[in-house]
C-alpha cells in the first residue's frame, strides 16, 4: 500500500516553510482507494513567488483549516502505507516539521521516483516533475498545486512499476502484519488477494521477497499455499508476514513480463496442429516426427479451440492462407491489445520478425511516435521462440490489433 504525496509550501526559510497545499492518495498498487486534498492556512505570510508559482494567495487559505485540524486525517490516509513522492525528502521533511510543532513524532517508509525514474528512464533531459510527464505523455493540470502534482506523481509511479523488472520497488517496501496466530494471519494476508491470473509475491518481516510465482488465481493460490501440509511450504508459511501481487490480465503479459525479469520457464507443447485430408488435425507431435506442425500447443483442448478459429474464416480453409497468416519472419509492427486493467493499453513492438519490447499506456498519444514509445518501452532480453507460438494463436483470434511501426 502506497500514499503519493505532493505538499506545496509557504516559502519562508528552511525549518521555518508552512504548508499551504496537500494533495494524498492511497494506492493499492491497482487503483486509488482513498484521498485528500485540502488548502492549508500556514498561519503566516506566504511569499510572492510561491504566490506566482502556485496562483495560491493570502485570501484563499485565510479560511482554510490549520495543519492540526488536518493532522488525523494525514495520518489515517497514509497508516501502513509508504509515502511516494517526487522528490519525496522535502514532503516528508514538511511533514515531519508540522507534526513535530504539535508534539508528535511523525515516522513513516518513503520512496522517492526520481532517483527510480534515473534508473529505469535514462537519459532523460531533465527529472523536474512537469518536463519529465511532459516527456512520457503523461497528463498533468494544475501543474505546482499539490492536487495535479501528485496525481502525475501516481501516473509517473504507476509506469515505473511496469519498469520495475527487477522488482527494486516491491522488494524495499513492505508492510509489519500485526496477525498474532496463524489463523489470522491467514485471513489478514489473503482476504484482500484478487481472485485473477498475475504474479504474487510472498515477503518476510523486512520487505525480502521470500516466495514468487506466476499462478492462474492470486487468492486461490496464496490460501492453497498457506494451507498445505507440505514441508516444502513451512518456512514460507511462517515467515511470511505480507503478500503482494501484480495482475497481468493474460498469460501473454506474464511471459512477457518474465522474459523482461530475465527469468526463462521451461515450457512443452505436446500437440500439434497439422493438415491431412483437407481438414486440419489436432495430435501428438511425437506421432509424426517428420512432419512439422503449423502450430504447438501445450494442452489438446487449446489445439482444439484454435481449429473453431479457424473454422470461422473461409480463406483459411487452404493451410497456405493460414501459414502466411502466422508468418512471423517478416514483420515489423506494433501489436496493440488490452493490458492488465480496465482502462490499461498493452503495445509490443515486433522487428524483423521477433518481439523485440513491450510495454503499457493508458492514452493513444503516448505512443504514436517511437521516440515516446522508446520512453514507455521494456526490453525483451532473452529469446522468443515459446512468446511467439503464443502470438501466433493470439492472431488466429484476433486479440491484437496490428499496425506498421510508427516513424
Amino acid at each position: 500500500m502506497y500514499s503519493i504525496i505532493d505538499i506545496e509550501s509557504n516559502g519562508a526559510g528552511f525549518r521555518k516553510e508552512c504548508i499551504i497545499d496537500i494533495a494524498i492518495y492511497r494506492y493499492d498498487g491497482q487503483k486509488i482507494v482513498d484521498q485528500f486534498i485540502s488548502l492549508v492556512n500556514p498561519e503566516s505570510d506566504i511569499t510572492p513567488f510561491v504566490q506566482k508559482l502556485t496562483g495560491i494567495t493570502p485570501k484563499m487559505v485565510k479560511t482554510a483549516p490549520k495543519f492540526h485540524e488536518l493532522a488525523k486525517r494525514v495520518v489515517e490516509i497514509t497508516q501502513n502505507t509508504t509515502l511516494v513522492g517526487h522528490n519525496i525528502d522535502f514532503d516528508y521533511r514538511m511533514l515531519r516539521q508540522s507534526f513535530s510543532r504539535l508534539g508528535y513524532d511523525f515516522k513513516i517508509n518513503t520512496l522517492d521516483t526520481i532517483p527510480l525514474a534515473k534508473k529505469l528512464i535514462p537519459d532523460e533531459v531533465s527529472y523536474s516533475l512537469q518536463k519529465l510527464v511532459k516527456s512520457l505523455g503523461i497528463p498533468l493540470s494544475n501543474a505546482h498545486r499539490a492536487e495535479g502534482d501528485a496525481r502525475a506523481t501516481l501516473e509517473l509511479f504507476k509506469l515505473l512499476i511496469s519498469k520495475d523488472t527487477e522488482n527494486e520497488i516491491i522488494q524495499k517496501q513492505h508492510e509489519e502484519s500485526n496477525a498474532k496466530n496463524y489463523i489470522n494471519k491467514i485471513k489478514e494476508l489473503t482476504q484482500d488477494l484478487p481472485n485473477e491470473k498475475g504474479f504474487v509475491y510472498f515477503q518476510n518481516g523486512d520487505g525480502k521477497i521470500i516466495f514468487s510465482d506466476y499462478v492462474q488465481d492470486i487468492n486461490k493460490f496464496s490460501k492453497k499455499l498457506f494451507n498445505s501440509k507440505s514441508k516444502k511450504w513451512e518456512k514460507i508459511q511462517l515467515d511470511s508476514e505480507q503478500i503482494r501481487f501484480e495482475l497481468t490480465g493474460s498469460d501473454i503479459i506474464a511471459k512477457l513480463i518474465l522474459n523482461s525479469k530475465g527469468i526463462k520457464k521451461r515450457e512443452v507443447f505436446p500437440f500439434g496442429l497439422y493438415f491431412r485430408n483437407q481438414k486440419y488435425i489436432v495430435e501428438k507431435n511425437n506421432l509424426n516426427k517428420t512432419e512439422k506442425p503449423i502450430l504447438r500447443f501445450k494442452a489438446f483442448t487449446q489445439g482444439t479451440k484454435a481449429v473453431q478459429f479457424i473454422q470461422l474464416l473461409e480463406e483459411w480453409k487452404d493451410p497456405e492462407n493460414l501459414k502466411a497468416r502466422i508468418d512471423f519472419r517478416k514483420r515489423n509492427e506494433l501489436w496493440l491489445g488490452t493490458g492488465r486493467k480496465l482502462g490499461e493499453k498493452l503495445f509490443i513492438i515486433i522487428e524483423n520478425g521477433k518481439p523485440v519490447s513491450y510495454g503499457f499506456y493508458e492514452l493513444f498519444t503516448q505512443i504514436q511516435t517511437m521516440s515516446k514509445i522508446s520512453k514507455l518501452k521494456i526490453e525483451l532480453p532473452l529469446p522468443v521462440t515459446d512468446l511467439i507460438n503464443d502470438l501466433q494463436l493470439s492472431l488466429l483470434r484476433s486479440d491484437f490489433e496490428t499496425l506498421p511501426l510508427p516513424k
